[in-house]
């Protein structure tokens, strides 16, 4: 028996006769518009021919023993790989040449719950441990795979710094050649972290917007045969990486879900599909069906989804981005309609907060839990914060929060009002001159 993970009702089947890559992806059977529900082929495609709506991943996920499940991926190996069963990948991924991303941990935040008055529990999904310090890493892994199936031989992307990095490393490990986009103005640590793989990094003059419309432009170009956009043409497989996320959650919290999540929202891929994956375990009867709620993060300088919400619209407004959050910075967000449909169906909220907000919850974080987290991860602790002021969120309920990057790739943020307590001669007298001792 198999049960079906996507809704809808498909209008048309394109032909999947004979397609030499069926047997490649696992439980994935077919690429389905979220809007329409129209079905196709597993192709590297992206949108619908009916209605140009987004395509995403349909599986036939097996049901039986979820017990039997939960050992088989208990004894999996310490990264998504150990929940391929539940991805597009072949049976075979782990002899596979990949970076292994996954399995970061799930720290037990009860300095910060006190610091917020949260009492139910608090606990921060800490993504800076993956290869390349960001969840990114776990994206890029499935849309790698899709990449090697479909015989391409170039992965790129759009950036805004992070997926460039985890881009150039998976290509680098996997012997593809790598050649991302990013705007011209990113922090210098990412610039850096992007570049050092050997790959090809082009820098765009404009925003990540431009960066993204120029790519596009190119996947429709002969100079773009035969590459992999890991967030364009391979994007239904790239999404179904930030499902590994609710799946960890979930285990690490002993195959339970929690009350709510605060995710940030950049594109808003990764919290629609850290919905789906929650959706997926209680189907599979892993996790017991309950309420949570999701509560989306953003930051002020560029917050269309927490404006819309605000507003009480369907539709998202595009807008300039001006933030030191520039992970996030995405003022066309795609998924933007889909995160306020998740949002307000789960009894969340979208939430955001400036640029100093930022800064002391990147502070916040480091001093209370020993978590250096990027801007994006100042975002999320800020935004937390802000929902139990506001009394948007309960303290009483268990709360997780992501930290997806390190905040080492950002340190222009933070650098301005962090530095040594003071500077002194090397005596003991000097020491508590300075009040120190």
């Amino acid at each position: 028996m198999a049960v079906q993970t996507v809704a809808g009702t498909s209008t048309t089947t394109p032909a999947f006769a004979d397609n030499p890559h069926q047997n490649s992806f696992g439980p994935a059977v077919a690429l389905s518009c979220r809007e329409c529900g129209t079905r196709y082929a597993l192709t590297p495609v992206f949108a619908c021919q009916e209605c140009f709506g987004p395509l995403e991943v349909a599986y036939e996920l097996p049901l039986g023993d979820p017990e039997d499940l939960r050992r088989r991926i208990e004894a999996g190996p310490a990264n998504i790989w150990r929940y391929a069963p539940l991805l597009p990948v072949p049976a075979d991924v782990t002899a596979k040449q990949n970076l292994n991303p996954g399995w970061t941990k799930l720290v037990k935040a009860d300095n910060l719950a006190r610091e917020l008055g949260v009492t139910g529990g608090l606990y921060v999904k800490d993504d800076s441990g993956n290869p390349t310090h960001s969840f990114k890493d776990r994206v890029v892994a499935i849309a790698l795979e899709a990449a090697r199936t479909f015989g391409l031989t170039t992965l790129s992307c759009s950036s805004t710094g992070n997926l460039a990095g985890a881009v150039g490393a998976a290509a680098a490990r996997a012997g593809f050649r790598s050649c991302v986009f990013i705007p011209h103005d990113l922090e210098q640590g990412k610039v850096v972290m992007a570049a050092v793989y050997g790959g090809d990094l082009v820098a765009i003059e404009g925003s990540y917007d431009d960066v993204n419309r120029f790519c596009s432009e190119l996947i429709g170009d002969p100079i773009g045969e035969g590459w992999g956009f890991v967030n364009v043409n391979l994007r239904p497989y790239y999404g179904e990486g930030s499902k590994t996320l609710a799946y960890e959650i979930a285990e690490q919290l002993g195959w339970r879900l929690p009350d709510n999540l605060v995710i940030p929202i950049a594109s808003g891929s990764q919290l629609t599909k850290i919905d789906k994956g929650l959706q997926e375990l209680i189907k599979l009867g892993l996790v017991e069906d309950k309420p949570y709620k999701i509560f989306g993060a953003q930051a002020e300088g560029c917050s269309p989804v927490s404006a819309a919400f605000k507003a009480g619209h369907d539709v998202v407004r595009p807008v300039k981005p001006d933030t030191i959050a520039k992970s996030l910075a995405i003022g066309n967000p795609a998924d933007g309609p889909y995160v306020l449909d998740i949002a307000r169906r789960t009894g969340g909220a979208i939430e955001d907060v400036n640029d100093e907000q930022v800064v002391d919850a990147i502070k916040l974080l480091a001093r209370t839990e020993g978590i250096f987290g990027e801007t994006a991860g100042g975002v999320t602790v800020g935004v937390l914060k802000k929902l139990i002021e506001t009394g948007q969120l309960d303290p009483a309920a268990e709360t997780v929060v992501l930290n997806t990057g390190d905040g080492l790739k950002t340190l222009d943020a933070v650098a301005p009002t962090t530095g040594p307590t003071a500077t002194i001669r090397p005596t003991v007298a000097a020491f508590r001159e300075a009040g120190l001792a």
